[in-house]
């Protein structure tokens, strides 16, 4: 079963795609900017919906009970309503999307520390190389 929840999060409207397969949970974010039209919406499922929920890693999901009972079409047509409308994104789902950013966090943290570090290099070799030419009249 899949969700795509559309909300407001100051200052862009965010999409957030959940998957349930089994026990294993798929999260993925996407920022859509203005408020999106329902044009707009249809575009990105038939699009990168896909694409950026394949890319989401797999998270452990709570199994839910299985029902030994099918319910009544009444009792399922208040059930789907009551989903509609209920806003908002599983704890689950914010639990997984919190460890993505921390983990695309570090990984940002690490690219930057590198490229500062050569940044320092280029330049203490720069500044050798003037020196030495300075030292030798040029």
């Amino acid at each position: 079963m899949s969700t795509l929840t559309v909300y407001f999060a100051d200052p862009w409207w965010v999409g957030v795609i959940e998957e349930a397969c089994g026990d294993t949970l798929r999260v993925a974010r996407h920022v859509f900017g203005a408020e999106p039209s329902g044009p707009e919406v249809l575009a990105f499922v038939l699009g990168p919906y896909t694409a950026l929920l394949a890319a989401a890693p797999p998270a452990a999901a709570d199994a839910a009970p299985a029902q030994e009972r099918r319910p009544s079409p009444k009792r399922q047509a208040r059930e789907a309503a009551r989903a509609l409308a209920e806003r908002g994104i599983s704890t689950k789902a914010q639990d997984v999307l919190r460890q993505q950013l921390e983990q695309h966090k570090c990984e940002r943290k690490t690219q930057s520390r590198a490229q500062r570090e050569a940044l320092a290099d280029y330049k203490r070799q720069r500044a050798k190389e003037k020196a030495l030419a300075k030292h030798r009249g040029r």
